[in-house]
């Protein structure tokens, strides 16, 4: 398994890549937020050799103008990773399924060279999910031993823990094997 990280601006632009094949890098959230470090974390990223990711928090309503947000935001570059953070917003709400699928579809319209994946917890893809639209792939946030998160879905990345920071394993062979998915 690979092993990887994610961050937002809680975290440095010099977060450590030892050990490390990628990183997914928090761009946008809903309609008017922008990471400020995303610059440089993803220079940093780059700069170690890392496949880079970029994830969107989807707040309800205005998708076709947040999945615009998103993309106008998120460096465009083949091989880089999109994703949308589906969880429960800090007023207590969520997307629908109808909207976290729409938002997938969308971005992947806008951006048809780059894979796309939803990031929920296992709290969402149980009980939550009722369509099990993942895009490209499942990138599952389940806090128990790497690569073993508890559900039945084929997953693509895994979120198992966040102490220190937001740890990931990625499920393929080589990085060259995730290379050469995230390349389509």
């Amino acid at each position: 398994m690979l092993h990887g990280i994610d961050v937002s601006a809680y975290q440095s632009s010099d977060y450590s890549t030892s050990g490390l094949s990628f990183v997914f890098i928090k761009a946008t959230e809903g309609r008017s937020y922008v990471n400020s470090r995303l610059t440089a974390q993803t220079k940093h990223g780059r700069d170690a050799g890392l496949v880079v990711g970029f994830y969107h928090f989807l707040w309800p309503g205005n998708i076709t103008a947040q999945a615009e947000y998103f993309v106008s935001h998120a460096p465009e570059k083949a091989g880089d990773i999109l994703a949308v953070d589906w969880e429960t917003t800090g007023e207590g709400t969520h997307a629908s399924n109808a909207e976290k699928d729409a938002f997938i579809r969308k971005v992947k319209q806008l951006r048809p060279k780059n894979r796309v994946i939803l990031y929920c917890n296992r709290h969402f893809w149980l009980n939550i999910d009722t369509t099990s639209y993942a895009g490209d792939g499942l990138w599952i946030a389940d806090y128990v031993t790497a690569g073993k998160p508890r559900i039945k879905a084929s997953w693509r990345f895994h979120q198992y823990t966040d102490d220190p920071l937001d740890k990931n394993v990625a499920n393929f062979a080589s990085k060259d094997a995730l290379l050469k998915w995230a390349n389509k």
